[in-house]
């Protein structure tokens, strides 16, 4: 039976994912010899769509996420992604709660790039480039602001009206914010950028500064792109290129079109072990998401529910 204890709303579950607990529980992810992600199934829905089974599971929790993604959405009322997070106790086998996967998935992603941040960045002190103003880019406008204490942020976007939304919102949270109209020149003033778009087209080609970074988390499979090729190669062979996890190897879409040998790079996990800190010259760090990203947030999830019970 589920209760109100149990099944969480976007509100409920964003309470109990917050971004320093979430970034320390993806660290200690990282370092836990019993975490199992198997592949995840990603199965093609007729008009464009797809349905991601996403399962992983440690020594305690077992969780799986179920989502839509539905590029058609964009730009409209509904979600792009919708669906939910199962989180089980795996001693005794029961549920122990249903948050919302759209929430976990736009912030786990955004604890993930803040991580990468953290530890690659050259200069974190902002302006932050976000590109792109839907969940994600409101996801990481958050997660930058309280993690990396930036204070001033530039938003583009191909909505005019979600841009200035978010301004807005940036705002409302006692940041500078103001829209501009070229993601690509605004990169000379931004030693941080994220490009969090529905990555149907490249929308970011210019190299970043030399003391920039770039968090790509837009495009998740082999045919989605965000980043020019160009760009791409350009900071393989003279910048420091690291994705997410060794899945991106088939699912990076940027890198792939590129032509790159995506196996060749670290990976985040292979960061946190070195434990070294920021990096000399410009950095891209691609992300494609992993289920093992949405088992920290369901062990964040359930931590905090002990602290409030």
């Amino acid at each position: 039976m589920t209760d109100s204890s149990t099944l969480l709303d976007a509100a409920q579950t964003a309470a109990r994912l917050p971004y320093p607990a979430l970034v320390a529980e993806i660290t200690r992810l990282l370092a836990d010899d019993s975490v199992q992600v198997p592949q995840r199934l990603v199965q093609p829905l007729a008009g464009g769509g797809s349905l991601f089974v996403m399962p992983a599971s440690d020594s305690r929790v077992a969780m799986t996420k179920l989502i839509t993604f539905t590029p058609a959405n964009a730009g409209t009322a509904r979600a792009t992604i919708q669906g939910d997070v199962l989180v089980f106790d795996i001693a005794s086998g029961e549920r122990r709660l249903v948050l919302d996967g759209p929430t976990v998935t736009a912030r786990r992603t955004a604890a993930v790039t803040l991580l990468a941040a953290q530890r690659l960045a050259p200069n974190t002190r902002g302006p932050l480039l976000i590109v792109g103003a839907g969940a994600q880019g409101k996801a990481h406008l958050e997660a930058f602001a309280e993690g990396l204490h930036v204070r001033e942020v530039l938003i583009a976007s191909r909505s005019a009206s979600s841009a200035q939304g978010l301004a807005q919102h940036a705002q409302a949270l006692g940041l500078q914010a103001r829209v501009v109209q070229d993601a690509n020149a605004a990169l000379a003033e931004c030693p941080l950028a994220v490009t969090c778009t529905p990555a149907s087209a490249v929308i970011l080609s210019a190299m970043p500064r030399q003391d920039g970074f770039i968090g790509a988390v837009g495009a998740f499979t082999p045919h989605m792109v965000e980043l020019g090729p160009d760009l791409c190669r350009a900071m393989a062979a003279r910048g420091t290129l690291v994705v997410d996890t060794a899945d991106a190897r088939h699912e990076a879409g940027d890198l792939l079109q590129a032509g790159l040998d995506v196996g060749q790079f670290d990976t985040l996990a292979d960061v946190v072990r070195a434990g070294s800190g920021a990096r000399a010259g410009p950095v891209l760090f691609k992300s494609c998401g992993w289920a093992g990203w949405d088992l920290a947030a369901a062990r964040t999830a359930v931590a905090k529910r002990g602290q409030l019970a």
